[in-house]
């Protein structure tokens, strides 16, 4: 099981990775100070496996790579929200951190702490603790295919 981790909407790069840690390169000190910009102790609470769970627009701003490096670093299983910046969206994917959306009303469902599992065919999130269902949009078999290989550049040395 795993845990969620439910954040606000807009949720923009420079909370999930602030900007005076882009000249770091080491992906596991880059995760130490994700999300602080929301919770300066978020990185240290999440374990690997969990979920993060936002509204509307997550990770609008900027279109630094490193953020969601950060997050795939930190052991994010998936980012479910409601929708994406789509800078942010095609960086995850070619970093191959999975990223998902869902039309429910997140909030209402899901809150933080709860324990959630994603189905095997990434279509739903399921609330183990309040016994409630998210129906996910799920990602386009290419896409996924990317994801499930690592990111774009093990994807394509795969393919190749």
């Amino acid at each position: 099981m795993a845990k969620a981790w439910v954040l606000p909407n807009a949720v923009d790069t420079d909370v999930i990775l602030p900007g005076r840690y882009l000249n770091i390169t080491d992906p596991a000190e880059l995760a130490s100070h994700a999300l602080e910009g929301l919770d300066p102790e978020l990185a240290k609470k999440i374990k690997k496996g969990d979920f993060i769970l936002a509204g509307r627009n997550f990770g609008c701003g900027s279109s630094r790579e490193q953020a969601p490096v950060a997050l795939k670093a930190l052991g994010v299983q998936c980012v479910i929200a409601e929708s994406f910046a789509r800078i942010f969206y095609r960086n995850a994917l070619n970093i191959g951190l999975l990223v998902l959306e869902t039309k429910d009303n997140i909030n209402e469902l899901v809150s933080s702490g709860d324990e959630v599992e994603l189905s095997g065919d990434r279509k739903e999130l399921r609330n183990l603790t309040k016994d409630t269902k998210l129906r996910l949009t799920p990602l386009p078999e290419f896409m996924a295919r990317i994801v499930d290989a690592g990111g774009i550049v093990p994807y394509l040395k795969k393919e190749s």
